[in-house]
């Protein structure tokens, strides 16, 4: 485990992109694709923006990284959407998804599995193109900040989606907690907040450089997502096999999907 947990000017510095969607979404030996994490969370997000109800005028994703595969369901249930990232190269390698730049990642795999679960199979192109008209802006974020988004003000947000963000982005469970409280600060009350994450990890390698995570658990999300003012309407956990390789690369012992209501201010 890190000595110091990893700040964000470190981030700011080291964290590459794309050598981080090869180590964690890669066709092959992607850490998400062979745990299941990937698909996973790709079906529970189809099941809350369609028979979940999920839906409305703006969605949020919070920390998308340089990802693109946790809004493609949401493009069909939301009129627009805004990704805000802490991370320049990030944002700037988000910007080149929507120019359809050449020499990206490839996504295909996971448009493919989506456009399945919608029972549109083949309509990739289609999707794509309905996401990068959907995704109408990125902007920056710190989620430390009381407004995430500042010193953009947006209105209240239909949902509020974070996948893989939160455990970077917390050194302990007071910081997490103030972090849920700044992220329903951005929804309306009856809108819904998202999290996708992992449990039980301390670190992640991206490359050549490390950085920390915060140790959760399905009971501490539980609560803290709770008593911030919100109803689980979903929670689900899958557990990972272990594979040393893996481990090394990242720790944790599985991931975790939670879909709540908001239905109070706190």
């Amino acid at each position: 485990m890190a000595s110091t947990f990893t700040g964000p000017q470190v981030y700011q510095e080291n964290f590459d992109s794309q050598i981080y969607l090869d180590t964690y979404y890669g066709a092959v030996n992607g850490v998400f694709i062979k745990d299941g994490y990937l698909n996973f969370i790709l079906k529970k997000l189809h099941k809350a923006f369609t028979s979940g109800g999920v839906k409305g005028d703006l969605l949020i994703d919070i920390g998308p990284g340089p990802c693109i595969y946790q809004e493609l369901s949401a493009c069909e249930a939301f009129k627009e959407i805004t990704a805000a990232d802490f991370t320049d190269r990030n944002r700037e390698y988000l910007e080149k998804w929507r120019r359809n730049e050449p020499g990206l990642f490839d996504w295909t795999a996971s448009l493919k599995f989506v456009c399945e679960l919608e029972g549109r199979s083949g309509k990739i192109a289609e999707k794509e193109d309905k996401l990068r008209k959907t995704l109408k802006r990125v902007v920056p974020c710190d989620v430390t900040k009381s407004n995430p988004l500042h010193p953009l003000v947006l209105p209240k947000a239909d949902c509020v989606l974070t996948v893989g963000c939160l455990e970077c982005a917390c050194k302990d469970e007071e910081a997490y907690g103030k972090v849920i409280k700044n992220l329903s600060s951005l929804l309306k009350v009856g809108g819904h907040l998202i999290i996708g994450s992992i449990l039980e990890s301390t670190i992640f390698r991206c490359g050549k450089s490390q950085f920390s995570l915060i140790n959760l658990s399905e009971q501490f999300l539980r609560k803290v997502v709770t008593d911030t003012g919100f109803v689980i309407e979903d929670l689900e956990v899958l557990c990972r096999e272990f594979d040393k390789p893996m481990f090394d690369i990242c720790d944790h012992t599985s991931g975790i999907f939670i879909l709540a209501k908001k239905v109070k201010d706190v």
